[in-house]
């Protein structure tokens, strides 16, 4: 009457090396939260260009745009941590004197010739992609940023901005669309130092990928 009981229990012991074998995603692991979403805004290109690189601050391979050379390099994921490949990561910003390369904004400061403002790449086996541009600057009513939208196949995965960390308690705190998220995210939203890489940024992205649960 008590053997059976305790044959349980070693069936169940035996069965834990078993479980650690089994792939993370598929032994209950805690999703990764998406990474927050933010408004497109009106200077997305009007006609991306599709054999638009992933250098913003280079014309022809010689001249460079004006302001301080910047690096972003992120992995994209999806919310079980699973590297995505194939994504389109598409960039847009503004230039070294805060005006974006783009037939609506009129503003005064000038354009820059050798700022392309709008870059592309696509995302490797290990979801990971790099961009080479320069720093964004503030302008009125906002603190410098990057825009983000990540697509694949046609599809839009998310569209959102990457913010500075040397702006963190200064114009970051006064932008309505940063401080519109909520705070315990905010973070997720700022590109993050690389110690050993100077003038390099990590922006790591979590898309909520519904056929990749």
């Amino acid at each position: 009457m008590r053997t059976a009981p305790v044959a349980g229990r070693r069936r169940f012991v035996f069965s834990l090396p078993l479980l650690a074998l089994l792939p993370w995603s598929l032994r209950g692991a805690a999703a990764v939260p998406p990474t927050p979403a933010q408004m497109l805004g009106p200077f997305y290109p009007l006609q991306p260009d599709p054999a638009a690189g992933n250098d913003l601050a280079t014309v022809d391979g010689r001249a460079r745009a004006l302001g301080t050379p910047l690096t972003i390099v992120g992995r994209v994921q999806d919310t079980a941590g699973r590297a995505l490949a194939g994504v389109l990561v598409e960039i847009w910003q503004t230039n070294a004197h805060g005006r974006y390369h783009h037939p609506h904004d009129d503003s005064a400061p000038p354009l820059d010739p050798n700022f392309r403002g709008y870059g592309r790449d696509t995302s490797g086996r290990e979801g990971d992609y790099r961009f080479r541009t320069v720093m964004p600057v503030a302008y009125p009513g906002r603190t410098p940023h990057v825009h983000f939208r990540l697509s694949r196949g046609g599809r839009e995965l998310l569209v959102t901005q990457m913010y500075l960390p040397g702006e963190a308690g200064r114009r970051n705190q006064r932008d309505g669309l940063f401080m519109s998220v909520e705070a315990s995210t905010r973070a997720r939203l700022v590109g993050v130092e690389q110690a050993g890489a100077p003038g390099t940024l990590r922006f790591d992205i979590v898309v909520d990928v519904p056929g990749n649960r």
